[in-house]
């Protein structure tokens, strides 16, 4: 590659020095030969080659030299004292501001304020003092800078501020501007050897003693130490001839570059990593990667010295080796500097000016970083290769289980292989109108097309490593010639791949199993190839380094539009590279880390295409590309041949619907509908049907592929049928068609209930009229969500029941009536009768409604017969909820009754049987309150121990109810409790209430039964109960004893107080008592305590 003319590889045109130290000679007269010659040796020669040349060069002739020699551009101190030259694009890192450039800034505005003072340059060496004024926290700063200078670089720097950074120091910045823009009012000297070549030895005396004074304190040991070697014929200062010169400038061995203070790259890099992307170091380390850039766009050999120290950081990081063992991911953000790291690498050894000794010694240390064993993967992380081998069946293609380890370098030493001598690119890249009109195409990797614009036919991704190479190292014009020709070789390609599959489309429908067309996605690529192609062209508007400025609408002045059609700009060619690489059909890679770089690289080039207006021109490059989509077969990924473990098309498509729906909207719709297939997903492979344009082709058979972003895709596809939905509001055969594919290639029930959600809020919009249409899509959609979970768990189902509920009411009453007949396939009876019915029935329901007293009745018969058939499917849950429903009408009630009652017996247990009971009571049916009372107590069973049992209150309750109903009624009961309760509490409890009032209370209300008399404990039923509860007494007394422990002594003295109460109500009770202490005393007399208590209180 032929650098431009006259570009230098400092960076900036070497007439840009006359701007500022000529400009009035130069505008005036010409320049002096003297001048022209000494700008150029000061450029390119070291002065020791001047010397060595020369015997005596005159003392005119070695002041230009001098006064040439420090830098004539502010662009590279403005590099070493910020982070990115103004207007250059920051890259990476995507934020700019003074903050991020300080240094230059400040030095700027210390120059500015007169702060720089003393300023000399002796020979190669400049010095002076800047001042930086006083604050209210710092006092006046006086800082002494000198800078040494060679070949227009500063190549060292110091300053007594101490500074400790990357870049140079504000002093720096204020003393090197000082000299740039005000060169003549500098004193300048030769090298200061010069000047002692011209005193004599009284004159040299004279200076060594003036110069020992003034800095005795300093420098009397050192001169008394050399004055000691001087004199000493055998030292070794005597057997070198002359003496160094710290302002002579460089020697011939001397490298010629930018001085970096190496230490503190190293340092800041290690610094940045030991923060683990907090504080902001993720954004920092983007800025020293973006300042690499910069150096390599500039020319500048610190690039890769710069990149060779980040990288030794980035190699020791001790996480590397911690994640490793542990076998963890790294995080997300680190994991993309690692690829920035690699991608610069790859720019570096692709340098078209790139010495052969400089790629060789770069392989080397690639070589080395890339075998050590923690150096991260291309695809992702350690963690991924057992993912990989156990993931892969032997049906499955063998390059995923032989494949070698690629690491994050392995493509930048696989690009040392390349090279730019062929001549065909060298054509491409250094003429603008490189073509062959009379050349005829037989082969595909033909050098011309039929319109004789050049091709270049190389792997895509390396072929945009090339553009991206060219223009890091400062070639844009380069750059953008072999872009045009790598977009119009994929443009050609896409036209014979279109071709191919319409030649054989029959055969391939039939068949149904080609070729994959794909492994190699360009999008998601480590190289971004798509990415590459899409800045170079977008950049080529805004202006060449020439500074030939481009109409950014896309009609520059630039010799390369002869490569485009009529009509066409850069921009628009750049919104069809960009449109080809998303619609490429490709297969998805394994590993997570892969495939959220796909999902995210997806998205970065679509919102850079988002930014763009359509004009007339785009649109129709966008009817174009979608034509073509949709007609490529397995090349596009829009296509009617799709592979099982292709990269789904959503989000790709949700962008060119929303582009292309004001313009054409039946091509929208048909991208965005062939989009929303997600074979992935498909249990089975539909047969090659050729009526149906979704033939699904497993490239792996018998694999489930591991998608790890298959959630992220499944709510792109869920947000793409929401946008379809949204446009085709009004459009009822539109609706239609998106509703049949939402049904055909969703199949998450979440993702469907949202679509369900996202329609019901279109359809009925607070501005206008709800859209009827667009309600029973969301309607249908809500009923197939509910026919999806009925027999699965959903932690959201009763919020879809309920919503379901909302969306039918919406509808018509129609609707409500058609889910109730149809329940038993949408809803459980639980969901049917709690949720479904009871809202129907409710007044708000039929507010909203409006309905007549016939349409209320009408739906009132839906829901109770809904409801007895819930009950009769489930009872448990269902009994209390239909007799509910069913109040307002005899026979339903009655049926419902008779459902409870049947179901009493077998199926429900005492909780839910005393909860129907209470209702009954609660209703005014006591009678049938008592039946199903009695009924739970033939379920209940409590111990002695249950004291606290919940079952208590309603077992006292149904003595109660018996107990007013009649003497009968509680003599029935009685027996019950005795063999259900055996907890002696409950049983005194119950005992002691029957004893207060007499029996038939209730019935006493409505006739003469009740006698009014108490019942005797004597006779049963009561009889039999106070039995029951003495001995529950004495059984719980025993088994307390058991395991009674000293601190429950006293509660247990309680407890024998509350069994003497029952005890004497007995009429020989106090006898019985007695027997019961004596007997304890004589059983339990071990317990010594315990019987010295009981006999403290009970004798």
């Amino acid at each position: 590659v032929k650098p431009p003319q006259g570009q230098r590889a400092a960076g900036a045109p070497c007439g840009s020095s006359g701007a500022t130290q000529g400009e009035s000679s130069r505008t005036q007269s010409p320049e002096t030969l003297l001048d022209i010659a000494a700008r150029k040796v000061a450029e390119k020669w070291p002065f020791q080659r001047v010397e060595e040349r020369f015997e005596r060069i005159p003392e005119p002739v070695q002041r230009r030299i001098v006064y040439w020699s420090f830098p004539r551009s502010e662009r590279e101190i403005c590099m070493y004292s910020s982070f990115n030259t103004g207007g250059e694009e920051i890259g990476s890192s995507g934020e700019s501001g003074d903050e991020t450039r300080l240094p230059f800034r400040r030095g700027i505005a210390l120059l500015e304020s007169g702060c720089v003072d003393n300023v000399l340059q002796v020979g190669f060496h400049l010095s002076g003092t800047v001042r930086e004024p006083a604050t209210p926290s710092e006092p006046e700063l006086v800082c002494n800078v000198s800078v040494s200078f060679d070949r227009c670089k500063i190549t060292a720097v110091t300053c007594s501020c101490g500074n400790k950074d990357i870049f140079y120091c504000a002093h720096v910045v204020a003393l090197s501007l000082y000299r740039v823009r005000k060169p003549e009012q500098v004193k300048l000297r030769l090298p200061i050897s010069e000047t002692l070549f011209q005193m004599n030895r009284d004159q040299l005396q004279k200076f060594v003693q003036y110069l020992i004074t003034v800095h005795h304190t300093d420098v009397l040991p050192t001169a008394q130490k050399l004055a000691d070697e001087i004199l000493s014929q055998n030292s070794e200062i005597n057997q070198v001839h002359g003496a160094p010169d710290p302002t002579a400038g460089a020697s011939v061995d001397d490298e010629n570059c930018w001085h970096l203070d190496e230490e503190q790259v190293q340092e800041q890099v290690k610094l940045f990593l030991s923060q683990g992307g907090y504080h902001g170091s993720g954004k920092q380390l983007n800025l020293l990667f973006s300042k690499v850039r910069e150096m390599l766009k500039m020319r500048d050999s610190n690039g890769a010295r710069m990149l060779t120290l980040i990288t030794e950081q980035f190699m020791g990081d001790p996480r590397l080796a911690l994640w490793r063992q542990q076998g963890t991911a790294m995080t997300d953000k680190y994991r993309q500097l690692w690829d920035e790291l690699g991608a610069l690498w790859m720019c570096i050894v692709l340098n078209p000016h790139c010495k052969p000794e400089q790629k060789a010694f770069w392989l080397r240390q690639l070589r080395r970083w890339n075998s050590v064993d923690v150096c991260p993967l291309e695809d992702g992380n350690h963690s991924s290769e057992l993912t990989n081998l156990t993931n892969v069946l032997p049906q499955g293609p063998a390059d995923s289980l032989t494949r070698p380890h690629r690491t994050v370098f392995t493509r930048a030493i696989e690009a040392c292989d390349l090279h730019w001598q062929d001549p065909h690119l060298q054509n491409i890249i250094t003429e603008d109108h490189y073509t062959n009109y009379c050349y005829h195409e037989n082969l595909d990797s033909s050098l011309f097309d039929t319109r004789g614009w050049p091709l270049w036919h190389e792997h895509v991704p390396t072929a945009c490593a090339r553009v991206d190479a060219l223009r890091s190292h400062g070639y844009p014009k380069e750059a953008l010639r072999l872009a045009i020709a790598i977009v119009n070789t994929l443009r050609r390609q896409q036209k014979k791949q279109l071709e191919l599959f319409r030649s054989h489309k029959k055969e391939l429908l039939n068949r149904g199993i080609t070729s994959v067309t794909n492994l190699e996605g360009w999008v998601g690529h480590p190289l971004d190839p798509i990415g590459t192609l899409f800045s170079t062209l977008m950049e080529t508007g805004r202006g060449s380094e020439e500074g030939t400025l481009l109409d950014f609408s896309g009609h520059p002045v630039f010799p390369a539009q002869r490569f485009l059609e009529e009509g066409e700009s850069f921009l628009s060619l750049a919104v069809e590279t960009a449109l080809i690489g998303l619609g490429q059909q490709r297969v998805m890679p394994d590993g997570l880390y892969a495939q959220e770089k796909v999902c995210r690289n997806e998205e970065q080039l679509l919102g850079k295409l988002q930014e763009i207006d359509l004009n007339d021109m785009l649109v129709k490059i966008f009817r174009k590309q979608a034509v073509l989509l949709l007609e490529a077969g397995p090349y596009s990924g829009l296509g009617e041949i799709l592979y099982r473990e292709s990269v789904p098309m959503h989000t790709f498509a949700k962008f060119l619907f929303t582009s292309l729906l004001p313009h054409d909207a039946e091509l929208a719709y048909r991208i965005a509908l062939r989009a929303m297939r997600l074979p992935v997903l498909e249990s089975t492979n539909p047969s090659s049907d050729l009526s149906r344009p979704h033939h699904i082709v497993s490239v792996v058979p018998n694999r489930y592929p591991r998608w790890f972003t298959l959630s992220h895709i499944e709510t792109q596809q869920c947000e793409l049928a929401s946008t379809m939905l949204t446009a085709a509001k009004g459009d009822a055969r539109k609706l239609e068609t998106v509703l049949e594919s939402i049904q055909k290639n969703i199949h998450s029930s979440s993702h469907i209930f949202k679509l369900a959600q996202d329609a019901f809020k279109i359809a009925t919009l607070m501005d206008s009229l709800p859209d009827l249409t667009l309600l029973k899509v969301s309607l249908e959609l809500g009923l197939q969500v509910m026919r999806m979970t009925l027999s699965t768990l959903n932690w959201r189902r009763r919020e879809m029941v309920r919503w379901l509920v909302t969306c039918a009411t919406e509808v018509g009453v129609f609707a409500l009536d058609s889910i109730m007949q149809n329940w038993f396939t949408l809803f459980t009876p639980t969901e049917a009768t709690s949720v479904v019915a009871s809202t129907v029935m409710s007044n708000s329901t039929i507010v909203r409604l409006h309905l007549d007293c016939h349409q209320q009745e009408n739906l009132a018969n839906s829901a109770r017969t809904l409801a007895l058939q819930c009950a009769m499917k489930d009872p448990q849950n269902c009994a209390l909820s239909a007799l509910t429903l069913c109040e307002k009408d005899h026979n339903a009630f009655e049926t419902a009754y008779k459902i409870v009652l049947d179901a009493a017996a077998t199926g429900m247990n005492y909780t839910q049987l005393f909860t129907i009971a209470r209702y009954m009571e609660h209703r005014g049916y006591p009678a049938r309150a008592y039946k199903l009372a009695t009924l739970a107590m033939t379920h209940l069973n409590l111990s002695y121990n249950q004291d606290t049992h919940p079952a208590i209150n309603d077992v006292l309750w149904a003595c109660a109810l018996s107990h007013s109903l009649g003497k009968n009624e509680l003599a029935a009961v009685i027996p019950l409790v005795v063999k259900s309760v055996k907890c002696a509490t409950v049983l005194s409890d119950i005992l002691r209430r029957c004893t207060l009032t007499t029996p038939g209370g209730m019935v006493a209300l409505h006739s003469r039964r009740n006698s009014g008399k108490l019942m005797s404990l004597d006779k049963t039923p009561l009889r039999q109960l106070l039995d029951a509860t003495i001995g529950a007494y004495i059984n719980t007394t025993h088994s307390r004893l058991t395991h009674i422990s000293p601190r429950h002594y006293s509660e247990f003295i309680e407890f024998l107080s509350k069994a003497r109460e029952t005890f004497l109500m007995a009429h020989d009770g106090h006898i019985q008592f007695t027997q019961f202490i004596d007997n304890l005393k004589q059983i339990y007399k071990g317990k010594k305590k315990l019987m010295m208590l009981v006999r403290e209180r009970f004798g």
